[in-house]
Formats: C-alpha cells, structure tokens, sequence
C-alpha cells in the first residue's frame, strides 16, 4: 500500500518543533532545574540508579501499604539502623513495594543487614526472605557512567561512518542526528518526572538508537534506489523524497505499531523493575518514527537543495 501525502513540505514546521524541542531538552539535562530527581544525584539533572552513583538499593515488599513518612520515622528511629535514616524512598502507585536507596554502600555490613531485616520484620507485615538487597560501589559505578557514555558515544561514530561508506555523508548526518534526536527527547522525559536511570535503561536508550537507525535506513534506502532510476533525473529533489517516504510509510507503520503493542504492554504490566526501561523503549518508538520521516529526511533535502544552488 502505497500513501500519497504531502508529508515533505510541512517539514519545515515539525522540523522547528523539533529543533526547539532537542534545545529545550538540552537546557533542562544542562541546568539544575527543580525535578523530582535532582536531590540525591551525582548528575543534578538526572536520577540516577546506584548503578551509576554507587550506594544500596533495598526491595522490601510489604504485604499492606505502608506510607513512606511511617518507614523513614522506623529508620531514624530503630537502634542500630542510623545510617539508613536519611535513605530516599520510593513506592509504586499500585504495589506495596517500597525501596530503600541510600548513597552509603551498606552490603557488605551484614550485622545492619540482619538489624534491619529483623526490626522490618518485627514492626511490619513483611517476611524477612523476601527483602532484596542490591549494592554497589562508588568505583563501580564511576566505571558503569564512563563505559555507558562510552558506548553510546562509539554508537554515534559507528553509524556516522558506516552510513557516510554505504550511503553518502549527508544520509550520515541525517540519521546521527534523528538518534540524537530520539535520546535526547527520552533522557528529557526521563529528567522531568525523576525516572530513575540505571544499566537497563541505557540498553533501552541503545535499542532506541537501533530502532531509530532502521527506521531511517528504509527511507534512505528507497531515496537512494528512486534517485537510481532514469525517471528520476527529471523529477525534483523535493518529490523524489517526498514520494519515497510514501512508498515507506506502509512497512513503517506496520513495523511501528507491531513494536507498539508488546511495548505498551510492557508499560501497563511489566511492574516496577521493567517501569524505566519499558518506558524508553515506548519513547524511542514514537520520537524513532517520526524523527526518520521529520528530522533525517529533510536534512537529506536541505543538504541537497543547497549543493543544487552551488
């Protein structure tokens, strides 16, 4: 099924929306601004999980609800347990889970892991096997935020010099910056509401990459292939890609909405360990379809158009 829309020309007022959007998204990951995930972060701007700011991160699932105001007075107040009484808690909206994060690396103290487990067992309905511990140290997660920095950044030249060899520089540009595009909008969300960050959300930020990059391949790929054909040396830059986004958008959206469906499910279902990484991945596949028709192509487009008035 092939469309015929005019999807080309109102690029240049989605292409601006975009454009305004990525630098408002840069001011909020580059400033202090006031978010539910400044307060406790290495990096004031995002959430980060202990695995990039060291520290312990204690799973206790409550068989009531209990109120975090209620579990911080327990924490100051229990012998034996003051180095958790200025701990951050968060709880899930629809679970009795409470976590227990703190910046100090408590796992190896195994007397105040017991103290808490007895006392948590003790003063609420919980059973002490089923509170989890997980902690990391501040050389480790120093290591975890380089490598991750790393890997995206080596993304980033790897598609920049793959697609510059297998297409041209300007189909390079294009797609490095709709993934730029993609992860920014994603980590600006994930700023906003004080979502926290840790190692499985930034393989959800390198499958938006991915997802975002096949995207534009497609469209590439049917430029490059309409730009082949002897009709083509007639027709203009601007409908040779506005028609081979249209031959695209089919497989796009049949692609888009396929990936869609488990990842919405994913979000509403997947429960409080899946929550950040569920929710990039529904971010990426929304921004990751509309960046490759209102980010790259137009900038193959523009790239073009100025070459063409050389």
């Amino acid at each position: 099924m092939n469309f015929d829309l005019d999807l080309l020309s109102k690029a240049k007022y989605w292409s601006t929306l975009s454009i305004i959007v990525v630098l408002i998204g840069w001011v909020i990951l580059a400033t202090p601004l006031v978010s539910p995930g400044l307060k406790d972060s290495s990096w004031p701007w995002l959430n980060l999980g202990i695995d990039f700011q060291g520290g312990t991160k204690i799973t206790v699932p409550f068989e009531e609800k209990v109120s975090t105001a209620r579990i911080r007075e327990f924490l100051s107040s229990a012998e034996g347990l003051s180095q958790l009484g200025d701990s951050q808690l968060q709880s899930e909206a629809n679970s009795n889970t409470v976590y227990i994060n703190t910046k100090a690396d408590v796992g190896s103290n195994e007397v105040l892991l017991s103290d808490l487990r007895s006392s948590l067992a003790e003063s609420f309905a919980v059973a002490e096997e089923e509170i989890s511990i997980n902690s990391v140290g501040q050389q480790i997660s120093r290591e975890f935020q380089v490598k991750a920095m790393q890997a995206i950044g080596l993304a980033l030249l790897v598609i920049l010099l793959y697609i510059s060899w297998r297409f041209r520089l300007r189909y390079a540009v294009g797609a490095v910056a709709a993934v730029v595009h993609d992860v920014t909008i994603a980590l600006t969300v994930f700023a906003i509401f004080g979502i926290e960050i840790n190692l499985p959300t930034i393989g959800a930020f390198l499958t938006i990459v991915g997802y975002s990059l096949n995207d534009t391949i497609v469209y590439f790929d049917r430029i490059r292939e309409n730009s082949g054909k002897r009709a083509a040396r007639s027709e203009s830059t601007f409908s040779l890609i506005n028609k081979s986004i249209n031959q695209s958008l089919s497989r796009t959206l049949s692609t888009s909405t396929t990936t869609f469906i488990p990842v919405i499910a994913l979000v509403l279902f997947g429960g409080p360990v899946l929550k950040a990484f569920s929710l990039a991945l529904l971010i990426g596949v929304i921004v990751g379809t509309y960046s490759s028709i209102y980010v790259a192509s137009p900038i193959v487009y523009a790239w073009d158009k100025f070459l063409a008035s050389e």
